[in-house]
């Protein structure tokens, strides 16, 4: 083979491989443009308005929905709170806010309630791949009898949400940011400090807020003094372990990382599962603030339903 051919074969392969390169990349500017054309579409209830792949997958609280089906049909607009979030490496995007959805009542009327939201797509090749929504909607099952304030309806006050909102989107400028291993990190000490109930583990700010579909679980009094914040052990006590941990979404640029997981009970305890999906501000290191858009599955339910915890993750009671 002659030096020319070598040549030109190497400048084909190498023009073949920036191409190849180029088109997949989406950065910010392209997420952020194929995140509003979903939910433009999603509302229009029209999916040939998004740039959907052949082998597209949604799911909705877990639950696998076909194009048309679900949201696609029921969403009526996007609500007052919106924050979007952007992971170029991964080539996902991330809402969370509220979002307009009709609801059939109990008389068979259709009415338009307020969810509180967390949508997760996946672009790749300019396509988007997946949709992994979380809904709560007022009145939703809650974890069950005998276990307090939400037994019998999950948490939710989008009233509250809208007045204290998680704050605007910042850019943190470069010599600050964390490295996406530790955001990840950090993040997951949440999770581990809940699972040993021990909230020394857990690396965050004194104060640090929670909110749970809008409902403010931190910042209540202490007997000694002080207030609570997403350290306190009180809110362990439901937990046995937080399983099937995933960290999609790491937007470095914002201090923001978006874990979705479950909340297990101890085996042989009735009470459902708890699926969030954790949106985390970190600045300096350590957790700021935490807000969730959760619900809770039925035990037989498929959940997360999403690889690599494509299964049921429900903890079977012991062997009599």
């Amino acid at each position: 083979m002659t030096m020319a051919r070598i040549t030109l074969l190497s400048a084909l392969a190498i023009g073949s491989a920036l191409g190849a390169s180029s088109k997949a990349v989406c950065d910010r500017a392209c997420l952020k443009a194929t995140l509003d054309q979903y939910l433009n579409a999603v509302v229009a209830h029209n999916p040939a308005a998004a740039p959907l792949s052949v082998g597209f997958r949604q799911t909705e609280n877990a639950m696998v929905r076909r194009r048309g089906d679900g949201l696609w049909e029921s969403a009526k607009g996007l609500g007052k709170l919106q924050r979007r979030y952007f992971d170029v490496d991964s080539g996902q995007a991330g809402y969370f806010g509220t979002l307009e959805d009709a609801k059939v009542t109990a008389q068979g009327a259709t009415a338009t309630v307020t969810a509180i939201v967390t949508l997760r797509i996946r672009v790749e090749d300019r396509k988007i791949t997946e949709a992994e929504w979380v809904i709560s909607r007022k009145g939703d099952p809650g974890i069950g009898p005998g276990a307090g304030g939400q037994a019998d309806a999950a948490y939710n006050d989008v009233d509250y949400l809208l007045a204290h909102p998680p704050a605007e989107t910042r850019v943190v400028p470069k010599g600050e940011r964390v490295s996406r291993g530790d955001l990840v990190a950090i993040a997951n000490s949440y999770f581990d400090g809940l699972t040993a109930h021990d909230g020394k583990i857990i690396l965050a700010h004194p104060g640090c807020v929670r909110e749970e579909n809008g409902i403010l679980t931190t910042q209540r009094p202490l007997p000694g003094g002080g207030q609570t914040d997403c350290t306190g052990e009180g809110a362990m006590t439901n937990i046995y372990a937080v399983t099937a941990r995933r960290y999609p979404l790491v937007d470095d640029e914002a201090g923001v990382v978006l874990g979705l997981v479950l909340f297990q009970r101890k085996p042989g305890v009735p009470w459902r599962r708890n699926l969030l999906a954790e949106w985390f501000t970190i600045e300096q290191g350590k957790i700021r603030s935490i807000y969730a858009a959760m619900y809770y599955p039925d035990q037989d339910a498929v959940a997360p339903n999403w690889e690599p915890y494509d299964g049921n993750w429900a903890i079977q009671p012991p062997a009599k």
